[in-house]
């Protein structure tokens, strides 16, 4: 079956210009002229956060450093993710401090964190990302992101010469399934989103019906209305999982 992820600029094809995206677009624009921007991007899992950063990203000229995360046991503590984290930066910047990283990083035009540093198990299966090492220890993973954030406050003064951009998403199970608390629990959902806004910039992406079938028909051009219509009831409108159904449609149609 195809991987409808994308992880880098050269990955992308048959994309969609859609509100989402030009959101997306004019922030990286803006990266440019300006420095101290620290944008959150969310979307339920799915939705293609990964998608529209790397398209964006593949129009723009723009220096944009995009570090690789590895993780070796799912048993590592906060504290040794932490630590693996920054040793990881230290390595890849060619630096010896912490405080060096932040003036290494400042020379981009911005800091990506998405899918290389949070799904990386998709570039090395024999290691993992930074969100299954969360999802799988659940509670026991929120010191990691409790010391990130005092890392951020330590140093706001260094952060207002870089641009950060992070592709976000706190993923929990609840009875088998998993859930995003930026955007799968409505009031929750909407309460966290406020307050971290009042740290952060936030761009949330989603897309309305008639997008999701302009999607979908840039990949399935054959497909009809009602099985689109179909698979929007089933799994909202969420690109990667309508692909998903879809091309196992069209591969049992081609045993038959």
């Amino acid at each position: 079956m195809v991987e409808y992820r994308v992880q880098s600029e050269g990955d992308n094809h048959d994309f969609v210009f859609t509100r989402s995206f030009r959101k997306i677009y004019r922030m990286f624009r803006s990266l440019k002229n300006q420095k101290g921007k620290f944008v959150l991007i969310i979307g339920t899992p799915g939705t293609g956060k990964s998608a529209n950063i790397y398209s964006a990203l593949r129009i723009l000229d723009l220096n944009i450093y995009d570090p690789t995360l590895f993780l070796d046991k799912m048993e590592m503590s906060s504290s040794e993710v932490f630590c693996e984290f920054f040793k990881t930066l230290r390595q890849d910047l060619g630096v010896e401090t912490n405080e060096e990283i932040y003036q290494k990083v400042a020379e981009y035009d911005g800091v990506l964190l998405a899918d290389k540093l949070l799904d990386s198990e998709f570039i090395d299966e024999n290691r993992f990302g930074l969100s299954l090492w969360t999802e799988n220890n659940g509670i026991k993973a929120f010191p990691f992101y409790i010391k990130v954030f005092r890392e951020y406050l330590k140093h706001r003064q260094d952060l207002e010469k870089v641009n950060v951009v992070i592709q976000t998403a706190f993923m929990i199970k609840f009875r088998g399934v998993k859930y995003d608390l930026l955007t799968d629990f409505s009031f929750l959902s909407d309460i966290l989103v406020f307050l971290l806004n009042i740290f952060f910039e936030i761009i949330r992406i989603s897309y309305s019906t008639e997008e999701i079938i302009q999607i979908v028909r840039n990949n399935f051009p054959r497909v009809e209305d009602e099985e689109i219509m179909g698979c929007i009831l089933k799994y909202g409108r969420r690109p990667r999982f309508i692909f998903e159904e879809l091309e196992k449609n069209e591969t049992l149609e081609r045993k038959k």
